[in-house]
């Protein structure tokens, strides 16, 4: 069987990774930018814990990839009312250098976007794993994403603006500021905002009171929409979407690591079965669609915290359960000073 994934970003990678072991698969991946070129655009914070798991089945060490180890994230509501969450396993990591080495010793073709027929002609699976721009599949009826901006940036050890996570909500939970530490005195800082109002602005006054080296700029949309609004996953022939593509970002934090990688794996325990990998998809990520509506309640005003009481608990009682997923401790409280942003 010949398999073309199409995106080398993380779920991208770990296919390319697991399939590589399948002695009756020959895999071939597409990355449309050149390998000099080559980044892995976020923000490069995830769960130590879980993705130590997925690292570990393609042979790798997550320590060896390790760039800061969070103790604690201030979450900036409006001046001086701010929520402070303890964390307990959330790490920046070297996203690029993880991505490299899972996809060392296979066959990948930089430089290259083919066409959708000719990659028809030439293998009997199609994976797209663009991400947001989901290339290979039939554009979506609706869709909801968010514009961000991000840099890379450099500051003297002794001047950090933070030592630890730092994120500012934008009103009405349309978006926030984030800063994530890469360690000596590097830096990941950028924002999303829904509004298109606040991330730029708010990007540039940071740098006014913070002055610091600028290594590298990126931006790209974030699709938010989850998988029940992501679909089709296939175009019925060859071709199934994986990760960001088919809405695998958990909206409330903008968190697409370790959901794409879930996601990937699914499709390997189903590449031969479409309608079980769906249905698989759609169940894991059930949860997503109720976030992404209480997103929505809150950017366009709607929400009323009497009447979607029960929705807000239901998020709750998610992120409780899954503590150790998230990498940080979730309590009532803070969530509640949240939701009133």
């Amino acid at each position: 069987m010949k398999i073309a994934v199409i995106g080398v970003g993380v779920a991208g990678a770990y296919l390319l990774n697991q399939f590589s072991d399948k002695h009756d698969i020959h895999v071939t991946g597409f990355e449309r930018m050149q390998e000099k070129d080559h980044d892995a655009v976020c923000a490069w914070a995830t769960c130590k814990d879980v993705m130590a798991k997925y690292a570990k089945k393609c042979g790798l060490n997550f320590e060896d990839y390790v760039l800061h180890d969070g103790k604690n994230m201030r979450v900036d509501l409006n001046g001086d009312n701010y929520v402070d969450i303890k964390l307990k396993g959330m790490i920046c990591y070297d996203k690029l250098k993880l991505i490299k080495d899972m996809i060392r010793g296979t066959e990948i073709k930089f430089g290259k976007a083919p066409k959708k027929d000719i990659l028809e002609s030439q293998f009997d699976l199609i994976i797209d794993s663009t991400g947001f721009h989901r290339n290979y599949l039939p554009r979506l009826e609706y869709e909801m994403w968010i514009p961000c901006v991000q840099y890379k940036v450099k500051y003297e050890p002794n001047n950090l603006p933070f030592d630890d996570f730092y994120l500012k909500s934008f009103p009405s939970m349309s978006g926030y500021f984030w800063y994530f530490p890469l360690g000596n005195g590097y830096a990941h800082i950028g924002a999303g905002d829904f509004t298109r109002k606040n991330h730029n602005y708010f990007v540039e006054e940071f740098f006014k009171k913070y002055k610091c080296e600028f290594i590298k700029k990126n931006g790209r949309p974030v699709r938010i929409s989850p998988p029940s609004k992501s679909e089709p996953f296939t175009d019925n022939l060859k071709t199934i979407g994986v990760g960001e593509s088919i809405g695998t970002v958990y909206p409330l934090l903008g968190e697409g690591i370790i959901p794409s990688t879930i996601c990937a794996d699914l499709f390997i325990k189903n590449y031969d079965n479409f309608p079980s990998y769906r249905e698989q998809v759609l169940k894991y990520f059930n949860i997503y669609s109720l976030v992404f509506k209480f997103i929505m309640m809150k950017i366009t005003g709607t929400f009323k915290l009497f009447k979607n009481c029960y929705d807000l608990l239901r998020i709750y009682n998610y992120m409780k359960n899954n503590e150790d997923r998230y990498g940080m401790q979730i309590k009532m409280f803070d969530m509640m000073k949240v939701s009133r942003v």
